[in-house]
């Protein structure tokens, strides 16, 4: 099958059950997108189809074909230097999901409120930073 990821034609071969994680990590080498808990609870596996932020570890490969898949690779967004600045990154884990999440919310609302970036940051789970710092990154970006 044939599959858009970070704008790039890619060609994988699946069988019907392979999630996109799996192909994403094991057959594209993109590891940016982690595994975590394969429930698509922790946030960790996010990445975006079409634009939308999806769980990776959820979606089946097969029924993206024909979609863009956007992971953390395949951008260059100012929120990935607001967290740093922000100490919003510990061990990184949770840093593309977070990432992916914050892109696409302010893709689709420059300007949110903090209820808004909390809300959005809602399923992505972080033990190390904890959120405060996150929520200042993503409103320092919409800030300007």
């Amino acid at each position: 099958m044939k599959l858009s990821v970070n704008g790039t034609a890619r060609e994988v071969s699946v069988d019907g059950g392979t999630t996109l994680l799996h192909v994403l990590r094991d057959a594209l080498h993109l590891t940016g997108t982690k595994r975590g808990c394969d429930y698509g609870v922790c946030g960790a596996c996010t990445v975006l189809i079409d634009g939308r932020t999806a769980r990776s570890c959820l979606a089946l490969a097969a029924t993206c074909e024909g979609r863009e898949i956007t992971t953390v690779e395949g951008i260059e967004h100012p929120v990935q230097r607001a967290l740093i600045e922000k100490g919003a990154i510990q061990c990184g884990f949770c840093t593309s999901g977070v990432v992916m999440t914050c892109k696409a919310l302010l893709d689709d609302n420059p300007r949110p409120t903090r209820e808004e970036v909390i809300a959005a940051l809602n399923g992505n789970l972080c033990r190390c930073t904890g959120y405060a710092a996150m929520v200042e990154a993503v409103l320092s970006v919409a800030r300007g």
